[in-house]
């Protein structure tokens, strides 16, 4: 951490913009959500695209992820593809013909 008054200075100053750019993403957000951009899909991708970069702003300043060793970032990816396996295994029980008898061609 730091252990003079200019490098606490300096941490302050990258937490306000980091927390004012986390205020503007919050704003972008709920401005998005008013504004039609075709699909409801479309919609759906920005807002998720502008929550995944604050929590990737949360995770590597306010967490402090910036600073640790490799092994985090492995563990961070074994997570992210359990995560994408369940989300898939999810869609596709959305088709699973037992529920759906008429889906079967």
């Amino acid at each position: 951490m730091a252990d003079s008054p200019e490098a606490y200075k300096k941490h302050i100053k990258l937490y306000t913009i980091i927390g004012l750019l986390l205020f503007f993403f919050t704003a972008f957000t709920v401005w998005i959500a008013t504004v039609d951009l075709g699909s409801h899909a479309l919609n759906i991708g920005v807002g998720l695209l502008v929550a995944t970069v604050k929590a990737t702003l949360v995770a590597l300043i306010f967490m402090h992820l910036n600073h640790e060793k490799g092994l985090i970032y492995q563990i961070l990816i074994y997570t992210f593809f359990f995560f994408l396996g369940l989300m898939i295994l999810t869609m596709l029980a959305h088709y699973d013909p037992v529920f759906y008898p008429g889906f079967q061609k």
